[in-house]
């Protein structure tokens, strides 16, 4: 029968595993970060995993957007400190642009790969998938708010095009290292023209 745990037990308990499984990722990344690694490092029973986490993934995946969140909130901020004279399309790719390469800067996401991506999505129940979706095109369509963006732009193509250059991010290493900074801004810039 599994133990019982009060509610500080359990708040500590999940902000331990998140602790320890971004460590892991940092280090490991998301395929040979294990549960057995997890819990070793919790100091908690492998059973005590499962009454928090049915799966490796939904912990890791959990982990992941939190960071997306941070990540979406400082880029937020940051649109939201631009002056109206401000709000062009170049000075909002460059914003935008920062933010992927500071992404790139973090230790989870640094170590992440397509491969490992699409073998979290795969594990991750589609619905869990699908929510992360439409969160990140309501994230969009809250950044719309604060830039003068045309009617008739659909929000949802806008994320999907910013995931599409996400996804690029993670095949660095088969585009043009000296040209990729100047390709990756491209591609937002193109995206951002599209919205003005």
């Amino acid at each position: 029968m599994p133990k019982s745990y009060s509610d500080q037990e359990r708040a500590y308990i999940r902000k331990r595993l998140k602790e320890e499984a971004a460590a892991c990722m940092g280090k490991y990344g998301i395929r040979r970060t294990t549960v057995d690694e997890l819990v070793k490092r919790v100091h908690i029973p492998k059973g005590t995993f499962y009454l928090f986490y049915s799966s490796k993934e939904l912990l890791l995946f959990e982990v992941i957007q939190e960071q997306h969140e941070l990540v979406n909130q400082k880029l937020f901020q940051e649109l939201s400190d631009l002056s109206a004279a401000e709000l062009s399309a170049e000075k909002i790719t460059d914003v935008i642009f920062n933010f992927y390469k500071m992404t790139e800067q973090m230790p989870i996401f640094r170590l992440i790969n397509s491969e490992e991506i699409e073998l979290l999505v795969r594990k991750l129940p589609q619905e869990v998938v699908q929510a992360h979706l439409q969160e990140d095109t309501d994230t969009i369509g809250n950044l719309f708010t604060l830039i003068p963006a045309k009617k008739e732009v659909d929000v949802k193509v806008i994320s999907a095009a910013f995931h599409a250059i996400y996804y690029a991010t993670l095949h660095r290493k088969e585009i043009c290292e000296e040209q990729y900074d100047q390709a990756l801004r491209m591609l937002i810039h193109g995206v951002v023209t599209q919205i003005f």
